[in-house]
């Protein structure tokens, strides 16, 4: 899904003379901790002249998730740092709209890893373009893009989800998570949501079809958390599908059943490192692991290219026929994009965040 090294985002160094100025937001300093609006600066530069094989392309939607916070700090990871200097890397939906590349036709809708930027230019080598259909274009970077692949390979390949078994989804109502209960309950499982207000719970119960919602933000200990989530799930719970960490984790770990399965796919309360002094103590979890024979599979969907065909041919059926249901945060603006990804951070999106350009 990365297309940064393809996708030849215009660096200063190497501009030639053109009148097209581009807009975009790079990453001005690296986060001590939580990120703030200082660590990103907006830019704008003149658009090189383009090259046989190249395309230039509109930005028309930019996708906001979770992963690119660990792409601001310079530590080694499964992608490489954003460079200082350099734009925040992202998908994005784009139309071609000056082609030298036999493979791209003018106003054909692609979408790649351009990053926050308003144009960019691209050999093309890793754009996917996206068939005219009656299902929006920026579902190419939620419900039908890494979003909902990621939710897809959680709950099929990595926790094997199977009818009649209890799973408890974090982040119940985010990009990933609202497809992730969906998905469970087409499959027959029992779906217990945890969310981070009252009305994304009624949103999870009564419109994604959720049996049963915990708002977090109204338990007043960990020991409060961990008795909700024993009423909701009677049976225990087979499978925890992890994006969250922090006393959500607290909470489910105590009521896996034996041989239950945790899916790890984020844990975005601890990526600025809030909320680790709180954290249940690491021998008391592993324990946990040990004695209930517990299989804790972290998974990254870069990893699993492969069966994204697989996942678009079951999803995109449920999509048009409205039998799967999304929800998008929209802001308006490339410059607005910093102060909404770090909403995002601290659960301020109801839904996929998007930034429409």
């Amino acid at each position: 899904m990365n297309c940064s090294k393809n996708a030849q985002i215009l660096k200063l160094n190497n501009l030639q003379e053109n009148k097209m100025n581009i807009d975009r937001v790079v990453l001005a300093e690296r986060p001590k901790g939580e990120p703030k609006k200082e660590n990103f600066r907006f830019e704008k530069v003149k658009a090189p002249k383009l090259q046989k094989g190249e395309v230039l392309l509109k930005v028309k939607w930019l996708s906001l998730d979770p992963y690119m916070r660990g792409r601001m700090d310079g530590s080694k990871s499964y992608a490489e740092p954003v460079s200082i200097g350099e734009p925040m890397q992202g998908e994005c939906v784009a139309e071609v709209i000056d082609s030298k590349n036999n493979g791209f036709k003018l106003g054909e809708i692609v979408s790649g890893g351009l990053g926050w930027v308003s144009h960019a230019i691209s050999n093309g080598k890793e754009l996917r373009k996206i068939p005219k259909s009656n299902i929006p274009e920026q579902t190419s970077l939620g419900v039908l893009g890494m979003p909902g692949h990621t939710a897809w390979v959680g709950l099929n390949k990595i926790a094997k989800a199977s009818p009649g078994e209890t799973i408890v989804v974090s982040a119940a109502s985010g990009a990933v998570g609202s497809l992730v209960g969906q998905l469970a309950k087409k499959k027959g499982l029992r779906v217990i949501g945890v969310a981070g207000s009252k009305k994304k719970c009624t949103y999870a119960t009564e419109e994604l079809g959720y049996d049963g919602c915990i708002d977090h933000q109204s338990v007043a200990s960990v020991g409060e958390f961990k008795e909700l989530v024993a009423r909701y799930c009677p049976k225990g719970i087979d499978i925890y599908f992890e994006n969250v960490a922090g006393i959500t984790l607290d909470a489910v770990v105590p009521n896996m059943n034996e041989f239950g399965r945790v899916a790890v796919c984020g844990m975005i309360s601890w990526y600025s490192g809030k909320g680790l002094q709180e954290a249940m103590a690491f021998p008391k979890f592993w324990r946990t692991v040990l004695v209930k024979r517990l299989r804790v599979n972290g998974f990254i969907i870069f990893d699993h290219k492969g069966s994204f065909p697989e996942f678009q041919k079951e999803v995109s059926p449920l999509i048009q026929s409205g039998e799967i249901k999304y929800k998008e945060d929209i802001r308006e603006g490339l410059e607005r994009a910093p102060e909404s990804f770090l909403e995002l951070l601290n659960g301020g999106n109801f839904g996929k965040m998007l930034v429409r350009l």
